[in-house]
């Protein structure tokens, strides 16, 4: 076959038949004989013919697609990306995915989805603007995950992820850290909130706070984690970073300068994606395969013509304790 897919022409000239025989064969209507049947299925098994559903849906002018962007270095998203396959596939959809990576942006990534017609959007941690937000938001159904969205053409699924760092602070504060610094994610999606759910962390507990600036990746733990090392300050005993690969970064970095993880300082994620379970850390988890769950249910329904109670589904975070958080030393 020269490498190209076999075709409903393909199987008919092997079998000896016309294209609308092998058609009424392989969607199983009546019309054929015994044997007629039994040539056909056996010409499509030896070409290797598979019928096409996506082409079925588009004569029937549906695709039954979710598209899915996601960013293709985050941990994260591909826990998310698992249970998005596993809600929709019951629900009777196929998951179309483009990623965005530092050569192809994430508008050209949505976009890849909208000309394979997927029916609605599942937008991971975008950074698109509102507006360019709300604007597919009036095509067609998007659902956007782990950022909140004021427009209420975009439905929301997120962590409440002030709570989280909350969470973290109130946890080093109990164990009785007073010198806690947030690494925090800059503009990423999340940022605003978590940044937020430190402050109020802090000032609840009568303690100052120390913001470093940071971001998603590990070289911004590193970034962050050189200049507590170089700086002026002496070095927190504890810190809370934006995600787990940025906490990722911050680990390596002190423990090659001989700074002791959780023996000198402690050091709290978020995510609790795999690498973060591989590395023994403490994290804020993000239940991913609920919020995978809420995020296909919620296109599904918009699909089906039902409204939404809420434009914005807010999961709960748990605080997983590993072995990256201890006592102060002294």
């Amino acid at each position: 076959m020269d490498g190209r897919r076999p075709t409903l022409e393909d199987v008919a000239a092997h079998a000896g038949v016309s294209r609308a025989l092998v058609s009424i064969v392989i969607r199983g209507a009546a019309g054929a004989s015994d044997a007629t049947r039994e040539r056909v299925l056996a010409s499509a098994a030896e070409l290797g013919y598979r019928p096409d559903p996506r082409a079925r849906l588009l004569a029937r002018r549906r695709t039954r697609l979710l598209g899915t962007s996601f960013g293709a270095h985050y941990p994260f998203h591909a826990d998310i990306l698992e249970g998005i396959y596993l809600a929709a596939e019951p629900a009777g959809y196929d998951v179309a995915l483009s990623a965005h990576t530092p050569s192809r942006d994430e508008h050209r990534a949505v976009e890849s989805l909208l000309d394979y017609r997927c029916e609605a959007l599942i937008l991971l941690g975008p950074q698109t603007s509102e507006l360019r937000l709300a604007q597919l938001g009036r095509r067609l159904p998007v659902v956007v995950v782990a950022r909140p969205v004021r427009d209420r053409s975009v439905n929301v699924v997120r962590t409440d992820d002030e709570a989280g760092v909350r969470a973290a602070v109130a946890h080093l504060v109990e164990l009785g850290h007073r010198d806690i610094v947030h690494v925090d994610g800059g503009r990423a999606p999340g940022a605003v909130e978590r940044r937020r759910g430190y402050r109020v962390a802090m000032r609840g507990h009568g303690l100052p706070e120390r913001i470093r600036p940071g971001g998603l990746t590990e070289e911004h733990g590193v970034a962050a984690a050189q200049t507590l090392l170089s700086g002026p300050e002496a070095l927190p005993t504890a810190v809370v970073a934006f995600n787990d690969r940025c906490a990722v970064g911050v680990l390596d970095t002190l423990s090659r300068a001989g700074v002791s993880v959780p023996g000198d300082v402690s050091l709290v994620g978020y995510d609790d994606d795999r690498l973060s379970r591989h590395l023994n850390l403490t994290t804020v988890a993000q239940n991913a395969p609920r919020i995978a769950a809420q995020a296909v249910d919620t296109a599904v329904a918009r699909l089906d013509g039902a409204e939404c109670a809420s434009h914005e589904t807010v999961i709960p975070p748990q605080l997983t304790l590993r072995g990256t958080t201890g006592p102060p030393a002294g």
